[in-house]
């Protein structure tokens, strides 16, 4: 019985060997040199660059539209694709360059505020980007006065 077992686990041992392949010698150097290009530019990102990343519109009277342009240049190594652009409301309507942006080139993010709200607004802009963060925020705010005629709020009593 151990003969036979012993028998069995010899010629396995040779089977199993016998028909193993080197891994290296079906390998081709024009994947290898394929792979290794592509490796080299997977760590290759757009990179977006504001001119500025917030803007103060300062006071404005409510219901008051106003809009603003924030400039962005690709310094990156691959083109730049805006994906989508969405603000933390919907007083706050961003539009922005739907072209792919080559590197050294620029895009423009133009963005509308209808003049909602009062006193200090500030609203976010969220862009969805094929950066290696994924996203880029930009913030604009004003001081919005009430219009004329509208109740004033009154000051806290003493």
């Amino acid at each position: 019985m151990k003969n036979s077992i012993l028998a069995i686990a010899v010629i396995a041992l040779f089977a199993f060997t016998s028909c193993k392949k080197n891994a290296a010698d079906s390998v081709v150097e024009t994947n290898v040199t394929q792979a290794a290009d592509r490796d080299a530019k997977t760590g290759e990102f757009p990179v977006m660059t504001f001119d500025e990343k917030q803007f103060d519109f300062g006071e404005i009277t409510q219901g008051t539209p106003v809009e603003h342009i924030f400039t962005y240049t690709n310094t990156g190594k691959s083109n730049l694709v805006v994906v989508n652009a969405k603000s933390s409301c919907g007083c706050t309507v961003p539009t922005f360059t739907k072209e792919p942006i080559a590197p050294g080139e620029s895009g423009e993010m133009l963005v509308k505020f209808n003049g909602s709200g009062k006193n200090q607004v500030s609203k976010t802009i969220t862009i969805t980007a094929n950066t290696e963060a994924g996203k880029e925020t930009l913030m604009i705010k004003a001081f919005v006065n009430p219009k004329e005629g509208a109740a004033a709020v009154p000051a806290a009593s003493k």
